[in-house]
């Protein structure tokens, strides 16, 4: 909108500047033409009274009687031989003059035209003189009328270009007080796609803006209706299932430690049995951590850690004992981290690489930039498709490689999540020889 204006301005200051222009040359030159011919006939006519009084003192006349325009001059030439000759100005010949103008007075006729004489601009008038057959020539300079002109130019250019500044500035003010609604919008809209669902817009003085603060607020209160809706509905259903699945799973373990006293096809379906069990009260698990964390309902709490020692510990709960630990060069011994998701970040990075990836090869901790950390788990199995690579956090999502394997396909979410919840981030990337390198990045505070 703003190039609109400025363009508009300019294309309307150029036709007015030119048009302008165009009239002000037109009226100055055909003012300057009148006087130079009126001036030009009224010295013609005292030329012709001298050659009728005195032929042979024309030259005298010239020199000291004619009164031409500053720094103009004239000519008396004929085409007779003996026919007297005269000028005000040596320096100029009546060659000097038009061929054109020339040829025009010789043959009987008066006439104006512009033309240039050692550069500069001159008004030449031809006034024919029938009664000694001869033709008078006057020039008269256009440097006033030019200076005019150019004077007149600069003020019109000053003119279209304090227009064009003032348009610019109109279309820019206009812009924003336009597109400021909609720039509103879209920052509430961003608020709100990041989790900060109860962001609303103000009211606005104008109807229609205020139509449009006051439909994006109703959409608002419905998507936030909606999701908290879910949220509780998620949160109570996996916590009225929480009762039944830790009665079921009692049920179960008390079948599966008298196993051997089923038969053979019993004991494979209650392995079946336990195993899904086990899945279904992992799973709850899971969706109500999600749901304490879509709510909110946990807080970040702070402590010292020492950072080498508890992965270490870690890895040991997950049955990696013998898991190599790579400690990153400038990375801190003791950092300020919350233990609790710490330790699930990890703890699910370590089961997602022991499922979907034949187990984890290394951990990695590494110093990213000022109060950041890296902490990375690589395996050695079919890695991640570039295409995957960011669906593959979402809830439920499993990756083409591990579709039929085991998992609840909430651990990688919960990573994201935690991550999250923590100021950093989590990815997937590939890992130098084959396999994924799961990356999880967290601010801390290294121990002084």
């Amino acid at each position: 909108m703003t190039l609109f204006f400025a363009f508009i301005a300019l294309l309307a200051g150029i036709v007015l500047v030119g048009v302008t222009y165009g009239f002000a040359r037109n009226n100055l030159l055909e003012d300057e033409y009148t006087s130079a011919k009126q001036q030009a006939f009224v010295n013609a006519d005292e030329v012709r009274t001298q050659l009728t009084v005195d032929p042979l003192g024309i030259g005298g006349y010239f020199d000291d009687v004619l009164r031409t325009a500053p720094s103009g001059f004239a000519v008396l030439s004929s085409a007779e031989p003996d026919a007297p000759r005269a000028a005000s100005d040596q320096l100029h010949p009546v060659s000097d003059f038009p061929e054109r103008l020339v040829d025009a007075v010789r043959a009987g006729k008066s006439g104006i035209q512009n033309a240039n004489i050692d550069g500069t601009d001159y008004a030449t008038v031809g006034v024919f003189i029938a009664e000694y057959n001869t033709g008078y020539f006057e020039a008269v300079p256009l440097d006033e009328t030019e200076s005019t002109l150019n004077a007149v130019l600069t003020a019109l250019a000053l003119g279209a270009a304090g227009t064009l500044l003032l348009a610019t500035l109109f279309g820019l003010a206009t812009s924003r007080r336009l597109l400021r609604p909609l720039s509103q919008v879209a920052d509430a809209a961003e608020e709100i796609a990041s989790g900060g669902l109860d962001t609303r817009l103000e009211p606005e003085s104008d109807p229609d803006l205020d139509r449009l603060a006051a439909s994006f607020n109703e959409m608002a209160d419905a998507v936030q209706t909606r999701i908290e809706r879910e949220a509780r509905f998620a949160s109570d259903v996996s916590h009225e299932m929480r009762s039944p699945i830790t009665a079921l799973t009692a049920a179960v373990e008390v079948l599966d430690a008298r196993r051997d006293d089923l038969p053979d096809r019993t004991q494979q379906a209650l392995e079946v049995v336990v195993g899904q069990v086990r899945r279904f009260d992992s799973m709850v698990i899971d969706l109500l951590e999600l749901a304490r964390l879509d709510a909110g309902a946990t807080d970040l709490n702070l402590e010292l850690l020492d950072m080498p020692d508890l992965i270490g510990r870690i890895a040991g709960r997950y049955g990696e004992t013998d898991l190599p630990i790579v400690i990153g060069s400038g990375s801190p011994q003791e950092v300020t981290l919350d233990k609790v998701r710490f330790e699930r970040i990890l703890g699910n990075l370590l089961e997602n690489a022991h499922n979907h990836g034949g187990g984890a090869l290394r951990i990695e901790l590494q110093p990213a930039g000022a109060a950041m950390v890296q902490l990375a788990v690589e395996d050695g199995g079919p890695g991640v498709a570039q295409s995957e690579r960011d669906r593959i956090f979402e809830r439920f999502a499993r990756g083409s490689a591990a579709r039929h394997r085991i998992g609840t396909g909430l651990g990688l979410a919960l990573v994201a999540e935690h991550s999250a919840a923590m100021g950093g981030r989590a990815w997937v990337e590939e890992r130098v020889g084959g396999g994924a390198r799961f990356v999880v990045e967290l601010p801390v505070e290294a121990s002084q």
